[in-house]
């Protein structure tokens, strides 16, 4: 038997004490003090602290509204914000990185500091996030071996992201709550027990973020409740998600999980997203609002996701995957959250904030007398109809063709996001079955500038009669409806006719590509009416400038540029028909509007409305307006 004296036995126990001081500091991913598990609760500076947190992301919000924004969620009660970070907006193509402007991520996360939030930043790699790709650089899939690998301990995956992350730390590492700056929480991959169970993948991870500098924060790992044991890693901690009417089921399983632990709800869904051709989703509040006082009550800190949506501006929104079907989502993130779209408080945000208002305290005050103010909202402005009259022809702006003797997609030609023409020539009369395999996404089909039919993945329609009387060109127009942000099916979302083009079962060779990817639109325009896909300007001016509602009523599907600013993409299929346009966007004085419209009418037309139309009857798959 061991003895020893009993100063001996206190310099051992002494020794023994810090060694668990500092592997349970090790256990969250910390070498400097910051956000700390000591028992059931999180401590922070020594002192008790719940997190309160709210979803708002950098990328969906003009960065002249980041600050606004933010002092929206103090008001609520808020203590932190979280958001997730976009690989692909970060790095267009490998290599090379844009952290400037509306991307620079660390001046979005230094301005909630000076607003008085703490951050939880979700790294990635992948972030879901109805986002398209769930945030993968689209160049990921250019490579057949690196596809494959998404989301998998394959170098061909890795290495990408080690080199992803190493950057990413330069911009916001210095900003860790242990360095001095808000961030509490580094988020280690997104819900990936929702997608596999490869503990390999997620240590590697988790080493990946360590090597990186990410150790002056608390790592964590997020699954939904039923997912916790495939997503998590030993010794990080591990958040939940759910959403309505689980709060007791979903903490239960945490509580279960990781008996003793906080437990710390790190997406909770007060309301969900919208898919074009789909009714717009809304959600009980009065549910929202028992579930948030059950989670509180019971000691649990919690995310509300979304507490603010914003719009998935350009061509960044994603796309679901539901039992095979296709469903991209609208432009439009307005989620249902208690700030809307253009960022005012809803009824929900009020009784949300009574809600928070019971967990705050400052000094001898208590509730909502510790809140500050809600902040007044900008003004909104309409603006009176505007004739779309002048135009530029698709077929008289095509860029130079990349030629090609079979089809290829849009990631083998270097283009992420927008539109790709396919041209070849019919040598003599045909009538025959058009079949594009695997059409990604959306297609016209033309024959000598004349629509002979439209294709449609949503629809599972790849095939269409053609008829032609003798040689005859043939115009296909591929539209990237939305890359699908979630599941395995992110390995197949190359863009394009994804296979091969066949008539009667005879493949189509002998192509020319023309890439549209919309960075650059014409500068040349007619007032006569142009015909097929096009262009179309207007100019208005404005004696003061506000937030307003692009109506979009009068137009087919396409997307809409003001002042050089992508708005994003519309559909007359709704149930979205109004498209955000932000008053920093706008100029007081003459403005620009530019719309893309694959189907346009006999008068195009826009206008500025008040509101949004958000909950517009949607179309069947015969084009029928159906009421919800």
């Amino acid at each position: 038997m061991l003895r020893m004296s009993r100063n001996g036995f206190r310099r051992c126990a002494l020794a023994f004490a810090l060694l668990t001081l500092c592997s349970a500091s090790l256990l969250y991913g910390q070498t400097k003090p910051g956000l700390v598990v000591e028992g059931d609760h999180f401590t922070l500076d020594g002192k008790p602290f719940k997190v309160m947190s709210g979803e708002l992301h950098y990328a969906r919000i003009p960065r002249e509204y980041w600050h606004a924004r933010l002092k929206m969620a103090r008001a609520m009660g808020l203590n932190t914000i979280a958001t997730y970070v976009f690989w692909n907006l970060h790095e267009p193509s490998p290599g090379v990185y844009d952290f400037s402007g509306q991307n620079d991520l660390a001046a979005f996360i230094r301005a909630a500091q000076e607003e008085g939030l703490y951050v939880i930043l979700r790294a990635g790699p992948y972030v879901c996030a109805e986002w398209e790709l769930g945030g993968l650089p689209s160049w990921l899939l250019a490579d057949p071996a690196s596809a494959a690998a998404l989301r998998s301990d394959d170098p061909a995956f890795m290495a990408p992201v080690e080199r992803w992350m190493k950057r990413l730390a330069q911009e916001v590492a210095p900003l860790q709550v242990g360095n001095g700056g808000p961030i509490l929480i580094t988020q280690v991959e997104n819900e990936y027990g929702g997608f596999g169970s490869d503990h390999v993948y997620m240590r590697h991870m988790r080493d990946i973020l360590v090597r990186a500098g990410f150790t002056a924060s608390m790592l964590d790992t997020v699954d939904g409740f039923n997912d916790l044991a495939k997503g998590e890693i030993p010794g990080v901690f591990a958040g939940v998600n759910f959403g309505l009417g689980s709060s007791k089921k979903g903490m239960d399983a945490a509580a279960a999980f990781r008996p003793g632990a906080p437990i710390f709800v790190t997406e909770y869904w007060p309301g969900w997203f919208d898919s074009w051709g789909h009714p717009h989703q809304t959600r009980s509040t009065s549910v929202q609002l028992d579930d948030l006082a059950y989670m509180l009550k019971h000691g649990a800190g919690v995310n509300l996701y979304m507490f603010h949506g914003g719009t998935s501006f350009g061509f960044m929104s994603g796309a679901d995957s539901s039992h095979g079907n296709y469903l991209p989502d609208t432009t439009s993130y307005d989620y249902g959250a208690p700030l809307d779209e253009s960022g005012r408080p809803t009824p929900k945000f009020y009784a949300m904030r009574k809600i928070f208002a019971e967990y705050a305290s400052c000094g001898d005050k208590r509730g909502e007398a510790c809140l500050p103010p809600v902040p007044a909202s900008g003004p909104v402005v309409a603006i009176p109809a505007l004739a779309l009259k002048e135009s530029a022809s698709l077929w008289e702006n095509l860029p130079a063709p990349v030629e090609s003797e079979h089809t290829k997609t849009m990631e083998e030609i270097g283009q992420s996001y927008g539109y790709l023409l396919y041209r070849t020539s019919l040598p003599s009369a045909t009538h025959g079955t058009l079949a594009l395999e695997e059409l990604h996404d959306y297609a016209q089909v033309y024959v000598d500038g004349k629509l002979a039919g439209t294709l449609d993945r949503r629809e599972k329609r790849n095939t269409l009669a053609l008829t032609t009387t003798g040689p005859a060109r043939l115009d296909i127009v591929v539209e990237n409806t939305a890359r699908i942000n979630y599941s395995k099916a992110i390995r197949t979302e190359r863009k394009g006719i994804t296979q091969r083009a066949t008539l009667d079962g005879r493949e189509l060779t002998g192509w020319k590509l023309y890439r549209l990817p919309m960075t650059a639109l014409p500068e040349r325009y007619v007032t006569s009416k142009a015909s097929g896909p096009a262009f179309f300007r207007a100019s208005f001016t404005l004696a003061a400038v506000g937030d307003t509602f692009l109506d979009t009523r009068a137009l087919g599907k396409g997307a809409v540029w003001v002042n050089g600013h992508a708005l994003g993409r519309f559909w007359n299929v709704g149930p979205q028909q109004t498209l955000y346009l932000p008053a920093p966007w706008l100029r007081t004085g003459a403005n620009e509007i530019v719309v893309f419209d694959l189907m346009p009418g006999e008068k195009p037309a826009v206008a500025g409305l008040q509101k949004p139309i958000l909950d517009a009857p949607v179309a069947d798959q015969s084009g029928n307006r159906v009421q919800q």
